[in-house]
């Protein structure tokens, strides 16, 4: 059994370099809340610092704990705190803007420049026992919402944020390029808000058929053979039609690509996926046919949306989930994540010793 002191802490020191230490249990200011972390899941940006160390200008010069995707339990409030008391479940909104600046005020915060972001450098993630957050982006979980589906929370508000930002009404005609968590959950997120149709493309067979499970009407295997003219042709012909929405959840230079040249003139193509700084693309084909391109950063006023689809019902993540580990074992779960080992999706980390976990 775990001392009451034990805040056993994940932090990446460097590439390949990630070790599980002793914390200091944190103080929570006035407007913040302690929380006892529960379940934190593991996001391909968690994977790619670990890899590379970076992510594009997001360099990891210092220890940084990992971890962004996560739920937890209210151990204590800070003095100016109204909205949660010990006790309450909530889900994590791990990125907070600065409040003052024109684009918090306008409400994207999203875009604010002092954005402070879990695991995002030089800003410390949650993947520990004990982690202090502004009360204000914690969300509480109805009983029946489990503390794993609020982990997913976060991967989900960016499904929303795409598609609001892709205009996904009744009746829309949606391609989505990918089927990663992020593809998964904005195919769920579109049939949700009515889309008639959802093709998703992937390289991987496995991960396609999840997304049959989840509601796709159809499937593409893509072929690395295949000319840019064929897929087109290809989604055209699955789709009865060009998409008026098309998502792009990989960010590969050949999705961004097909993005653009696969959707209907006059629809709009939204850039999820984040690749390369600087990629080829066929703008001039975009503007003679007035596709419009719209980008995605993370989400913006989309967790109570997404907690909202979670809690009523309307849409299951739970099948994102494939592989549960402990806290002490994270590096076997960022290897898992990693190679995608046994068809894995979404790991989970549950991060509070086994005799305290609630049942999930």
């Amino acid at each position: 059994m775990a001392s009451k002191q034990d805040n056993l802490t994940a932090v990446l020191y460097g590439i390949e370099d990630l070790r599980l230490e002793q914390r200091p249990i944190p103080v929570p200011k006035d407007d913040e809340v302690l929380l006892a972390m529960d379940s934190v899941g593991i996001c391909g940006s968690d994977v790619h610092y670990l890899v590379a160390g970076r992510i594009g200008d997001f360099i990891v010069k210092k220890p940084m704990i990992v971890g962004h995707e996560s739920a937890g339990i209210v151990a204590k409030v800070g003095a100016n705190v109204k909205s949660l008391k010990v006790g309450d479940r909530v889900a994590i909104e791990p990125g907070y803007g600065c409040r003052v600046c024109d684009y918090c005020k306008g409400g994207s915060y999203n875009l604010c420049p002092d954005m402070i972001f879990c695991a995002t450098p030089p800003y410390d993630g949650n993947l520990m026992r004990y982690y202090t957050h502004p009360a204000d982006f914690c969300f509480k979980l109805p009983d029946h919402v489990t503390m794993e589906e609020g982990a997913l929370l976060e991967p989900l508000s960016v499904g929303v944020h795409a598609c609001r930002r892709a205009g996904v009404q009744l009746g829309s005609q949606v391609l989505v390029l990918g089927a990663g968590p992020i593809g998964l959950v904005t195919l769920i997120v579109a049939k949700s808000m009515g889309a008639s149709k959802v093709l998703v493309t992937d390289l991987l067979q496995n991960r396609l058929d999840v997304a049959k499970e989840l509601g796709a009407d159809g499937t593409l295997l893509i072929s690395k053979t295949a000319t840019e003219a064929e897929l087109v042709k290809q989604i055209h012909e699955l789709m009865g039609c060009a998409p008026d929405k098309t998502i792009d959840c990989s960010g590969a230079e050949a999705t961004t690509r097909l993005s653009i040249l696969a959707t209907r003139s006059g629809g709009c193509a939204v850039l999820v996926g984040m690749g390369p700084p600087e990629v080829k693309i066929p703008l001039i084909n975009a503007l003679a046919r007035e596709v419009d391109i719209r980008g995605v950063f993370r989400y913006c006023n989309d967790y109570s949306a997404a907690l909202s689809l979670v809690s009523s019902g309307k849409i299951n993540v739970k099948r994102l989930i494939t592989h549960h580990f402990d806290i002490e074992e994270t590096a076997e779960a960022f290897n898992t994540a990693r190679h995608g080992l046994g068809g894995a999706i979404k790991v989970m980390i549950h991060v509070q010793p086994k005799d305290k976990n609630n049942p999930k």
